[in-house]
């Protein structure tokens, strides 16, 4: 036994001075146990990247779309793997394998809270087709992505190649920050008409390219305080200042109730001091100051559109809402 140990020892030791012995270069050709590399990794991917829809001004082509599906004398709703019928053939030049995207406009948006006045149509980004046949006048297309139901009449438009923002270090979310300056804006609506709104949703904002916006950038999603609160202050904060009843039975005090607010004044003689009071002493709304406000979230654009631009969610402090404001950084 002592043998077989003494034998280990040395062996050990030979193999970590032939280790040692190495040339450095040698050594760093060694693999890296447990360090990974570091990869960029995108923000928007997927369902999040080419099913977020948008709000354009200008029109859109409907000269293509779909008019039939291998299927439809059993169902008139499809999905992916699904065999459809285009009315796009050898006369519009379509080859085998040619990528197309199906959307679905759903009609005008009017947003109660942007200053806007035409914001546009909304457009459903339904999902994606492949060529497999080309006939005279029409062509078979297989459902590749589906992101919704397929539905016949949907519009075939050529596919837009987006490159996804890439994710960065960036700081901690700075919950009082002030204002950057630059464009503003409302949060128009959410996909799929959400409105309890937190991290990888989708949103739709009223600013777009007219406003100097481009993919990837980044928004701060704000509330002003005391807007677009869903609770109200009370209607009567407390009792009135002279009530009866409330002072000690054995040491009686003045006549002034203990649940009444403060009051106004050097010695305490003026009118009581409301919630409402205490907020007009907040400073008032200039170029340089736009109002106490509530950060409630971070948001980095993925498509931009005339007026407007789509923006997927990537922290927030608390749900976010639509009619929340919006702000360049």
């Amino acid at each position: 036994m002592k043998i077989q140990t003494r034998l280990f020892r040395i062996v050990f030791l030979s193999v970590v001075l032939a280790i040692g012995a190495m040339p450095l270069a040698a050594q760093d050709d060694l693999p890296k146990v447990g360090v990974a590399a570091a990869r960029p990794m995108p923000i928007a991917t997927g369902n999040n990247l080419y099913c977020a829809g948008y709000i354009q001004t200008a029109g859109i082509s409907t000269e293509n779309h779909i008019v039939g599906a291998n299927d439809e004398a059993d169902k008139h709703i499809y999905a992916q793997n699904d065999f459809l019928y285009i009315n796009m053939g050898r006369n519009k030049g379509v080859k085998v394998g040619d990528m197309f995207s199906v959307v679905r406009p759903r009609g005008s948006v009017k947003g109660t809270w942007s200053h806007k006045s035409n914001l546009g149509y909304y457009v459903q980004e339904v999902g994606a087709v492949e060529v497999i046949e080309v006939k005279n006048q029409v062509s078979v297309a297989k459902v590749k992505t589906s992101c919704d139901n397929f539905l016949l009449g949907d519009l075939v438009q050529p596919v837009e190649k987006r490159v996804p923002p890439m994710f960065e270090q960036r700081p901690a979310l700075d919950l009082f920050q002030n204002p950057s300056g630059k464009a503003q804006g409302r949060v128009i609506m959410a996909r799929d008409g959400a409105e309890m709104i937190a991290k990888e949703f989708i949103v739709y904002v009223d600013l777009g390219a007219e406003d100097n916006v481009k993919v990837g950038d980044h928004i701060t999603l704000f509330r002003d305080l005391g807007d677009g609160n869903p609770v109200r202050g009370p209607e009567s904060e407390a009792v009135s200042a002279r009530d009866f009843g409330f002072q000690s039975l054995k040491y009686k005090g003045g006549k002034f109730s203990n649940q009444a607010p403060r009051k106004s004044g050097e010695h305490a003689g003026g009118k009581e001091v409301s919630t409402a009071m205490a907020k007009d002493e907040r400073p008032a709304f200039t170029e340089t100051w736009h109002s106490l406000r509530k950060i409630v979230g971070e948001a980095v654009v993925i498509n931009v559109k005339e007026k407007t631009a789509t923006i997927v969610i990537t922290r927030n402090a608390q749900e976010i809402h639509p009619g929340d404001g919006v702000e360049l950084q």
